[in-house]
């Protein structure tokens, strides 16, 4: 369920809220933009589905009683795994790259809104 809602929301941010911005930055040939979108999905899904299982790892070392009591570490965790670890990476190999600030910081907005998203879900179905 919470790639679902990561997929969900990765919809929505590179569709209707930011596509065209994305677009514009890539450009009709972009590499973003050459793969099959069936493909490209499928990909998505399951490194999404990596990063879910290791954060419901996570939640769970930490323990459902601990969870219960601070109910906001669900997003303080989640939150920080995308800001510490993956935008920083994302935002290194983007570098080397020369990809512009304007894109990084469209996919670093995308990237936290579905490590947001994953967590939810981790929130609402632990209750």
């Amino acid at each position: 369920m919470a790639v679902v809602a990561a997929l969900v929301v990765q919809g929505l941010w590179y569709g209707p809220l930011f596509g065209r911005a994305r677009l514009a930055e890539v450009g009709p040939g972009g590499l973003g933009l050459r793969a099959a979108p069936g493909r490209t999905l499928a990909l998505t899904a399951v490194l999404l589905l990596v990063t879910s299982s290791m954060m419901g790892h996570m939640f769970a070392r930490v323990g459902a009683g601990t969870l219960a009591v601070k109910p906001w570490l669900y997003f303080m965790m989640s939150g920080g795994l995308a800001g510490a670890f993956v935008i920083p990476s994302l935002w290194i190999s983007y570098t080397q790259q020369r990809v512009s600030t304007r894109l990084a910081l469209i996919d670093a907005g995308c990237v936290m809104l579905c490590y947001l998203a994953m967590g939810t879900v981790f929130w609402l179905l632990g209750h």
